[in-house]
């Protein structure tokens, strides 16, 4: 092995060590209460956060090494530029980053216990480790909200058009709400119901909601695809990068949604963008994707091509329209009721 490799390996790696320190950071509020402090040794950051001081403080040291603290003087602690850009609530967060690297970890270790059996044990992996599952929502808001907001909904005419009639939007799989309050900022008199099978994201997404202050527009309760509990027709129905959890079923999934949506209505499916070419996956943007699609994999589902999805609308009798975004890698399927 050449010493070159060799080095741009162990780069790589301390490039995982780092989102890790960052990720410990995040899920303990240390990020959160260092920068309400201002400074703090390691024994007043453990007290203000309710934290073990021995682990602080070798969180301090790694977080120190990594660059995510400053020392101001021996002992004293700051955020660093850098170590402030992992506070989760600021816009252009790096909390993602972190999030998703501890979540790959988990699910490449669980991807490499299983492939020798084949078994693939559904979503619930996603609920194993216990302080990942209430940061899935808040990181895919984090990755794909400005994204919603900026890119998609001013160019998919149909938000407009349910907006513009004071629509009702459902919003299937809707996670911590991040996608239905996204609509409500963009869309004024739009209306919305979100439905979800974890009771944590159901708890976020109300308390987000009335954070927002459009809790009289938008609410959310438990529920999914068979269990709709909505008896008002719908103006669109969403299925939020969602649609790939439930494609063994695609049939009776296609036809609930047209049932429940009124004949003018429409449903948005948002998904990854799956490349008919293999070469296509060494594109950097596109790496990650066929990692997450392994992991997919581990939990009973797969990535899917635009053209499978506007298959099973026709199916049913819907007129479809694909639109590409982000370098082609966000497929975004709009279904239309025939009238």
């Amino acid at each position: 092995m050449s010493i070159e490799i060799r080095q741009e390996i162990m780069r790589r790696t301390q490039g995982a060590l780092f989102l890790n320190i960052a990720y410990i950071g995040i899920v303990n509020h240390l990020f959160t209460v260092l920068q309400k402090l201002g400074s703090a040794t390691a024994a007043e950051l453990a007290s203000e956060s309710d934290m073990d001081a021995a682990y602080v403080n070798r969180w301090c040291d790694s977080a120190y090494a990594f660059e995510l603290l400053d020392e101001v003087e021996a002992g004293l602690f700051t955020l660093s530029e850098l170590g402030g850009q992992f506070l989760p609530d600021i816009p252009g967060s790096l909390m993602p980053f972190a999030v998703n690297a501890v979540l790959g970890a988990h699910m490449a270790e669980r991807a490499a216990e299983l492939m020798p059996s084949g078994e693939r044990p559904g979503e619930r992996v996603l609920a194993e480790r216990k302080t990942v599952l209430p940061w899935f929502g808040p990181m895919l808001e984090g990755m794909f909200g400005p994204f919603l907001e900026s890119d998609i909904i001013p160019n998919v005419p149909a938000y407009q058009e349910v907006d513009a009639r004071q629509g009702l939007a459902v919003d299937l799989g809707c996670g911590n709400g991040w996608y239905l309050r996204g609509l409500a900022k963009r869309l004024p008199n739009l209306r919305g119901i979100g439905l979800d099978g974890f009771d944590e994201n159901i708890r976020q997404a109300s308390e987000l909601a009335e954070q927002a202050g459009i809790a009289d527009r938008v609410s959310f309760k438990p529920g999914d695809i068979n269990h709709f509990g909505i008896t008002e027709q719908a103006d669109l129905i969403a299925m939020n990068r969602a649609l790939h959890h439930v494609w063994d079923q695609k049939e009776n999934v296609f036809r609930i949604m047209k049932e429940h949506l009124k004949p003018d209505g429409v449903v948005i499916i948002w998904e990854p963008n799956w490349p008919e070419q293999r070469s296509l996956l060494r594109e950097p943007g596109r790496r990650g994707m066929a990692f997450q699609n392994l992991s997919e994999h581990v939990q009973g589902n797969h990535f899917l091509r635009p053209d499978e999805i506007v298959g099973e609308f026709e199916r049913v009798g819907m007129q479809a329209e694909v639109y590409l975004f982000g370098d082609d890698r966000e497929a975004v399927v709009v279904g239309r009721n025939r009238v």
